[in-house]
């Protein structure tokens, strides 16, 4: 069984400030836990593992990161 991930995070207006998550209306903008277990659920990284350029075309997959930080 899945471990239940907590809605309400100590650390969501601190996250906030360096979350660059540019996806309209993401409800999980903020709480990394969620945002984490979500991206993971569906064989992606999370936004934060990007650069700007990068996470603004919302390929979150693996090969998308290799490929940015190969070279």
């Amino acid at each position: 069984m899945p471990a239940k991930v907590p809605t309400d995070c100590k650390n969501f207006e601190s996250n906030l400030q360096v979350c660059n998550c540019s996806y309209p209306g993401c409800s999980r903008k903020g709480r990394c836990c969620e945002c984490l277990h979500y991206h993971r659920r569906m064989n992606e990284l999370p936004a934060c593992f990007f650069p700007p350029h990068i996470e603004r075309t919302y390929d979150r997959s693996f090969e998308c990161f290799l490929k940015t930080y190969q070279g």
